[in-house]
């Protein structure tokens, strides 16, 4: 998973405001959609992919994913949340 340190310093790339971890509730759910095709980024791509993690934006908006111990701080590559609601 991603390195504290490092978790100091990452910053969403659009706004600037810091990230935190999501849980693996909010994982869980990304990847429930993700295997049903139904799930995507900012960019309007639907996610093949699944996520090892997620770093979410302060205001809870996006969640930026996680593969292979490696954040993906594209904006591009952003999950908007909302689609994951309910």
């Amino acid at each position: 998973m991603v390195h504290e340190e490092l978790l100091k310093i990452l910053v969403c790339p659009e706004n600037k405001t810091p990230v935190a971890l999501a849980d693996d509730e909010l994982i869980a759910k990304a990847n429930g959609a993700i295997e049903a095709r139904t799930l995507k980024n900012r960019a309007g791509v639907i996610i093949e992919t699944r996520i090892d993690g997620g770093l979410v934006r302060e205001d809870k908006a996006y969640m930026y994913p996680i593969r292979d111990d490696i954040p993906i701080m594209l904006i591009d590559e952003a999950i908007p949340l909302d689609q994951l609601a309910g």
